[in-house]
């Protein structure tokens, strides 16, 4: 071989996955968040809108919360429960880049519920770019204001499993076979 001769590059394996910069840097970074950290993802949060709030916990620790709260970015009234605006998707102003592992769900605020106030539709997707907006339905015979800022509802940062779903005729028997609503008593 010539001292001058360049090598020509290797093809990659027809198995390698080719993955363009950005989704590399979003594996590599999604991969340093869960290395050493004891699996805490780290969730990129993009704010569109000046008024929104990053989610945050407002309890730390061993003992801390389990949902971070999501506050409202403008301001909405919920009509009474049954009246034509009784629910509203109230923005938050964020997108959010979950890992391909986690995705999310919205889950109610309990001192929000005690006025009537609950969330609808609240699975978050790992894939969803979008704004985040809170479903929230008034189930009180008054109407309800939110304004920007006020806490919402929490957002529970869980593990993706995919399941495989198999056909059968018959299931294992259980102590409480098809017991359902107020099968345990009161």
């Amino acid at each position: 071989m010539e001292k001058d001769a360049k090598a020509e590059p290797a093809e990659p394996l027809a198995c390698t996955p080719r993955l363009d910069s950005l989704d590399l840097q979003t594996s590599v970074r999604h991969w340093k968040s869960m290395s050493g950290s004891g699996n805490s993802p780290v969730i990129l949060v993009q704010r569109l809108h000046a008024a929104a709030q990053l989610p945050r916990y407002a309890h730390s620790g061993a003992y801390g919360d389990l949902a971070a709260d999501l506050f409202a970015a403008e301001a909405a009234t919920l009509s009474a429960a049954g009246q034509p605006g009784s629910t509203q998707a109230v923005r938050t102003g964020l997108a959010m880049e979950l890992p391909s592992t986690h995705g999310a769900l919205v889950e109610d605020r309990s001192g929000l519920a005690m006025k009537g106030i609950t969330t609808l539709a609240g699975v978050i997707d790992p894939g969803y770019r979008g704004e985040l907006k809170v479903v929230l339905t008034n189930l009180s015979p008054e109407p309800q204001s939110v304004a920007p800022g006020h806490r919402i509802a929490q957002l529970r940062i869980v593990e993706r499993i995919q399941a495989t779903f198999e056909e059968t005729d018959m299931l294992a028997p259980t102590p409480r076979g098809e017991g359902g609503f107020g099968s345990t008593g009161q």
